[in-house]
């Protein structure tokens, strides 16, 4: 057999495609391979490039195939599927895959530790366990609606139809719908039981994370949120900036248009929906704080926009702030006394002064510069998405404002004289 430069597989229950290519991109191997077959057929070639979907088991094929030498790539399965030709099937979408791996710009996942998916294995739980939780109480409600029982809205006024289920001097329920309803609130009650058991196992796992002591500090940060972030996202530094992370998790707007005319639509809802919906509940409970007066930022944002809004915009920042904290291993550092860091006013730079126009027209507008690849990390005073500056960059930007200022001066006696 001719040797094997690159293979992609496209995995499954039973039968797995097998699709390989050369070095000249020739197609060389064609096969399908049982599940019970595949690791003996791999360990039988040399070390080659084999590129798997993101899928389920994706993970665990890809810790044994690189036990056996192997250079294992997990793409997207979106972007492998821009690469199928014509009708999709096993042996198409193989090779796609071996296509999209080679291609040199293509962004590929993180293969996780047996440990990550076993913190990642709390939260699908707690996932299902919450979702069932509510289905008990929509069925509650719904069935005792029926008969003329409502209470409020929300899942804290439950506790008054399950009173009038264990009052048996009630008697506006039928004695058949009562006993039924019983089973009802008994299992509802068995799932917050387990709930709030895989919910204290996930709080001690997160003391036990230094990534999730981390943070945990920042606001709208708790533990459930924190351990998510901590299993979920492998390697923060595959991401260049906070910017591309948030954009990651579907929190920027989706870009539409043609001809020059580019129009924002909503946000684009891409990446881990559960750990979206997180930080947009973490938003939230930062919107119901003080903070939400305390702030100008978020003050502003709640009076410009509405609070469904504000959320997806204090949960992109927790998002950058997330990566900036995942990347320097450090607690969050609160500047200017809310989430956004303000610029020092004064005197001379006060809004609306002529030295602060120059100053802004000459740094480009109101935007700061964010960081290069190469800047991040350093030491210096944290600047934009909690990004640093570093100490040669920030004399640059003195004797920029200084050189500024002293323009601004000799304009000025100009025109005086």
């Amino acid at each position: 057999m001719t040797e094997v430069s690159r293979i992609g597989l496209d995995l499954a229950k039973k039968v797995f495609e097998v699709h390989g290519v050369d070095a000249q991109e020739a197609v060389t191997l064609r096969r399908s391979l049982r599940r019970s077959k595949v690791l003996e057929f791999f360990g039988r070639l040399p070390a080659c490039l084999v590129g798997m979907e993101a899928c389920a088991t994706a993970h665990y094929w890809a810790r044994e195939l690189r036990r056996l030498g192997h250079d294992v790539r997990l793409i997207a399965p979106h972007y492998a599927k821009a690469y199928v030709r014509r009708h999709s099937n096993d042996a198409a979408d193989a090779a796609a895959i071996c296509e999209a791996a080679g291609r040199p710009a293509m962004r590929f996942v993180d293969v996780k530790t047996e440990a990550q998916q076993a913190a990642m294995c709390m939260h699908k739980l707690r996932e299902m366990l919450v979702k069932q939780r509510t289905m008990w109480i929509n069925q509650l409600r719904g069935l005792m609606a029926e008969f003329g029982i409502v209470v409020a809205a929300g899942p804290r006024h439950v506790g008054e139809l399950l009173a009038i289920l264990a009052d048996p001097e009630d008697q506006r329920l039928p004695p058949l719908a009562r006993e039924m309803l019983l089973q009802a609130a008994a299992a509802l009650r068995d799932t917050e039981l387990r709930v709030e058991a895989v919910e204290k196992r996930i709080v001690a796992w997160g003391r036990d994370s230094e990534t999730c002591r981390h943070l945990i500090t920042a606001p709208g940060y708790g533990p459930i949120l924190a351990s998510a972030m901590a299993a979920i996202v492998v390697n923060p530094a595959a991401f260049a900036s906070g910017r591309h992370f948030a954009a990651s998790l579907g929190l920027t707007p989706r870009l539409e248009g043609t001809g020059g005319k580019v129009r924002l639509g909503p946000i684009s809802k891409r990446g881990n929906g559960y750990l979206r919906r997180l930080l947009v509940n973490g938003a939230m409970s930062v919107l119901r704080s003080r903070r939400a007066k305390q702030d100008p930022w978020l003050a502003q944002l709640l009076a410009s926009k509405p609070r469904l809004v504000a959320a997806v915009a204090v949960a992109n920042k927790m998002a950058r702030i997330g990566w900036a904290m995942m990347m320097r291993q450090e607690d969050f550092r609160q500047a200017g006394g809310g989430m956004r860091r303000r610029a020092p006013t004064g005197p001379s730079l006060a809004p609306g002064s002529p030295r602060s126009r120059t100053l802004r027209a000459a740094c480009g507008g109101r935007r700061r510069r964010s960081l290069s690849a190469a800047a991040r990390g350093a030491l210096g005073t944290p600047g934009r998405d909690e990004e640093t500056v570093p100490a040669v960059e920030q004399r640059n930007i003195a004797a920029a404002r200084r050189t500024a200022g002293d323009d601004r001066s000799k304009a000025c006696e100009g025109e005086g004289a």
